[in-house]
């Protein structure tokens, strides 16, 4: 009778193991935020074919699935793969290539960056970006005589850190052309005593750009293969390129389909009217890594160039509302003609006058189409008045480390009623539309997203200033936070059926820290590290 009962285990035991299912993937022994509706917690999942086969127990996924390859996460935290609403992910490959001036605390910090970069590289025509005057002890723009005196002939063209102001020298200037006669819509070529300063704010910086040397498209692949790099050290398995041409995505589409450029990329078409031309009448273009379907549109400027426009005047400059980049008209007329087609309209607004007019026009045309999603990009200062607007089809798309870098000089723009108010205030934003899309806008600000995550929180530098948190009523909470980095992005995008969280049938992207973000003292958050990025399920750093 014993051996009978033997042979019936043993036969059970193999029955079982032939019985289990076959799958690529399996990580066990994890702590698992699956970021679905419950926000559940899981120990296991299976992957098979790019895709999240299962999730549940450790128990339940080795007994029913077997795997060609088993991660032992050892009590590590695994989240859905993060996703950047709003970056500029070509641009930060670009940026790779250029004199770097991120962090300068000074003007003659600039210039002897720009002269270390010269010496070393050799440039005709330098360009570079990152400098901020708001970090200055002058606080002023700076003037470019000290650049005509060093580069005589060499063109120079510095973008200010958030891309909407430039510092150009007289070469450059020269060759695009632009004198004090120069004629121009939306934004500044600055004067001073009837001499250009160098300084150039939104639209005419578009005269620069245009007579400087376009990048090979090796340099182009090469920006793309470098920034992905970076992007997935951060746990990034989803970017939104926010403005961007055709040749651009038609490269990443072929780098994607022939190279190893795996990054997912959710394409924001800029708004130039070849563009609006060669896609509005096409269906979106979709693959497994490239969404194309949305367009960008720039309303106004940035705060910290007095670019924003502003309903009342600017606190430290008297008389100056800051402007729209496009006259309303032709803003609305863009409007109307995204929405009779299936594209998604996103539009930078940061200024209270700008986001009133974006506001208002979305809503008249979006009342009868309740699900266009159409997204405000920054949505930085809103009139009180205003906040109704914002819903899961009027969707604000905001940078937390915003808030952070601007709060040392925010309120002498804006004057303390103005910026208590309406400003930076992505709890209220949240209560109104019931998510918010979360992003960094590098290189704007720095690629991380634990500093993102760390600002939505905190509301703090990374020096825990200031102690109580910069208006820390608009502080987000955790799952929050990670809601608005994960499934409120991929829901922005369209995409929340494929991605944004750990369940069945979506993408296998994931990642695993060297803490849980969720549980570590708030201090900790900015110096967390990535341990692994998978990408489909397979590991991509």
């Amino acid at each position: 009778m014993r051996n009978i009962f033997t042979i019936l285990f043993v036969s059970v035991i193999l029955c079982s193991c032939d019985s289990k299912q076959k799958v690529d993937l399996i990580v066990t022994n994890a702590k698992i935020y699956t970021v679905d509706e419950d926000f559940s917690m899981a120990e296991a999942f299976a992957v098979k074919d790019g895709k999240f086969e299962a999730i549940g127990t450790a128990s339940e996924i080795t007994s029913i699935y077997e795997a060609n390859k088993t991660i032992d996460a050892h009590g590590k935290a695994v989240y859905p793969g993060f996703i950047d609403a709003h970056a500029h992910f070509y641009r930060l490959g670009l940026q790779q290539q250029m004199v770097n001036l991120v962090g300068t605390k000074s003007y003659e910090e600039v210039v002897a960056r720009i002269v270390e970069f010269q010496q070393k590289n050799n440039k005709s025509f330098i360009t570079g970006g990152g400098w901020d005057q708001n970090d200055w002890e002058n606080k002023e723009f700076p003037a470019k005589d000290t650049l005509d005196r060093l580069f005589p002939d060499t063109p120079i063209a510095l973008s200010r850190i958030d891309g909407h102001a430039l510092l150009v020298n007289q070469a450059a200037l020269d060759k695009a052309g632009v004198t004090t006669e120069t004629t121009f819509e939306g934004g500044d070529i600055e004067q001073k005593n009837g001499e250009l300063t160098g300084i150039l704010v939104d639209n005419p910086m578009q005269l620069i750009f245009d007579a400087q040397p376009k990048p090979t498209e090796d340099e182009m692949a090469e920006a793309l293969m470098t920034a992905q790099k970076m992007c997935f050290e951060y746990g990034l398995t989803t970017v939104v390129d926010a403005g961007i041409d055709r040749k651009v995505i038609e490269l990443m589409d072929s780098l994607q389909q022939h190279r190893d450029f795996k990054m997912r990329i959710y394409a924001m078409i800029s708004n130039t009217e070849e563009n609006l031309n060669y896609y509005l009448d096409k269906e979106p273009y979709k693959t497994e890594h490239l969404n194309v379907r949305s367009v960008k549109f720039y309303g106004d400027g940035a705060l910290g160039s007095r670019g924003a426009a502003l309903k009342e005047e600017y606190s430290d400059r008297h008389g100056h509302f800051g402007a729209l980049l496009s006259p309303i008209e032709t803003f609305k007329e863009v409007a109307a003609r995204v929405a009779k087609s299936k594209y998604q309209l996103n539009t930078h607004a940061i200024g209270d006058s700008a986001n009133y007019v974006v506001l208002t026009t979305y809503d008249s045309l979006l009342k009868n189409d309740p699900d266009r999603r159409w997204r405000v990009e920054h949505a930085q200062i809103i009139d009180e008045e205003d906040f109704k607007y914002f819903s899961k089809n009027i969707i604000p798309s905001v940078q937390p480390t915003h808030a952070t870098s601007d709060m040392y000089w925010a309120e002498d723009r804006l004057g303390e009623e103005r910026l208590q108010e309406g400003a930076y205030a992505y709890k209220k934003l949240l209560d109104q539309a019931g998510l918010v899309a979360l992003g960094t806008d590098f290189p704007v600000e720095q690629v991380s997203t634990f500093l993102t995550f760390y600002a939505a929180v905190a509301r703090k530098d990374t020096e825990n200033y200031p102690e109580g948190g910069f208006m820390k009523e608009e502080a987000l909470t955790r799952e929050e936070t990670l809601k608005g980095m994960t499934i409120w992005a991929a829901y922005a995008n369209f995409e929340e059926e494929e991605k944004g969280s750990i369940e069945k049938g979506k993408f296998a992207d994931f990642i695993l820290l060297e803490k849980d973000i969720m549980e570590v003292d708030e201090s900790e958050i900015p110096n967390l590290k990535v341990v692994e990025t998978y990408l489909g399920g397979e590991k991509v750093f």
